[in-house]
């Protein structure tokens, strides 16, 4: 199964629509809150260029965007082969 990482932040309605979206799936992910900024905020912002909001979701340390787009890959039909399920 792929390794899912996720950043977040608490009261976030989109970053909770990601997370039942990959629950619902059964897979395991990482949450790295971010709520107060910090190291994993700097790290988000490293690995997803121009991208400040939350969620960021990358699989198998590929970036695949927010929740929006994760469900759009969904929707494709091409976010099982991503997560190797």
């Amino acid at each position: 199964m792929a390794k899912v990482e996720i950043y977040t932040k608490g009261w976030c309605g989109y970053c909770a629509r990601a997370k039942a979206l990959l629950t619902d799936k059964g897979v395991a992910f990482e949450e790295y809150d971010i709520s107060l900024g910090g190291p994993k905020r700097e790290e988000m912002l490293v690995r997803a260029p121009g991208r400040t909001t939350v969620p960021q979701i990358f699989i198998d340390d590929r970036h695949v965007g927010g929740s929006d787009d994760l469900s759009a890959l969904n929707r494709a039909g091409k976010l099982d082969a991503l997560l190797g399920l």
